[in-house]
């Protein structure tokens, strides 16, 4: 099965869900997807202007979305419990916790600090999009959807 007969069918199977791929290198994207299997991270968050152009698609709580992996294959099906505005300089310690990948805040702030720049939206006030969701469907390297 290509990976577009793949998506298809994941689509179908979660009609409205959007896609996304999480991470900016292939490595964060594989520790992404491994970290939400098993359970450590249930919250995610970018800039919030990320979501103003229409690019990508604000999560909205309820619906169920589609995590790509780095080849743009179905990897999982994330449900959105809850979406937040908080400001880069607000986040705290058990949101960030959260996340999965980060040691505490000041490893968070040095990681997102440095994303958030390469991407051209860092300031200290910025509003982030922070998303709370649950796994719903583990499609499995290279499963059968």
């Amino acid at each position: 099965m290509t990976v577009s007969d793949s998506l298809t069918k994941a689509l179908a199977r979660f009609p409205g869900a959007q896609t996304y791929r999480p991470g900016d290198s292939r490595d964060l994207n594989q520790t992404i997807l491994r970290l939400i299997r098993q359970g450590r991270k249930t919250v995610s968050c970018d800039a919030w202007s990320a979501f103003e152009d229409g690019t990508e698609a604000l999560p909205v709580a309820g619906r169920v979305d589609i995590a790509l992996d780095w080849n743009r294959a179905p990897a999982l099906a994330t449900r959105t419990v809850q979406v937040e505005q908080v400001r880069f300089c607000d986040m705290t310690a058990d949101k960030v916790a959260a996340q999965g990948e980060f040691r505490d805040l000041e490893h968070w702030v040095q990681g997102y600090r440095s994303y958030l720049a390469r991407t051209g939206h860092f300031n200290t006030t910025m509003p982030l999009m922070v998303e709370t969701f649950q796994m719903v469907h583990d499609f499995g390297e290279n499963a059968d959807v």
